[in-house]
């Protein structure tokens, strides 16, 4: 799994934010970065990588959607990732909603919740979801 969008990442004027440094890192680490942000309508770019307002409407297959939104934000986003079928979703540190997980994990998409894939990658050189 190399493909990974960030639902939720914020722009190169908020470095300092989880949401921007975690996608930097995963982008260095050589993954192909998708932004995904919700804010910023003028941005067209996002580390040097076009941006998508919808999962759904990114071209080619993603393996994994790492999402930095609050939780009671989720479901305005579930069918956007039940249309683009990702092979995973996974909820960073502090994200955690148990009925959108169930109904990703019921259209066949794993789920992983509350936890960094930045800190997973440092930590075994991946993750268990993107050792596939």
């Amino acid at each position: 799994m190399r493909r990974i969008a960030v639902l939720g990442i914020k722009t190169e004027a908020q470095s300092n934010q989880p949401a921007f440094y975690v996608p930097a890192y995963l982008a260095a680490a050589g993954f192909d970065l998708v932004p995904v942000p919700v804010y910023y309508p003028q941005v067209q770019a996002i580390l040097g990588r076009p941006v998508y307002r919808r999962i759904a409407d990114i071209p080619e297959r993603v393996d994994v959607v790492d999402v930095f939104r609050r939780p009671e934000d989720l479901m305005s986003h579930l069918d956007d990732l039940l249309a683009a079928r990702p092979r995973a979703v996974w909820l960073q540190s502090g994200i955690r909603h148990d009925d959108f997980s169930r109904r990703l994990a019921e259209a066949g998409i794993d789920v992983v919740q509350d936890r960094c894939l930045m800190v997973e990658h440092r930590l075994r050189g991946t993750s268990p979801v993107l050792a596939r």
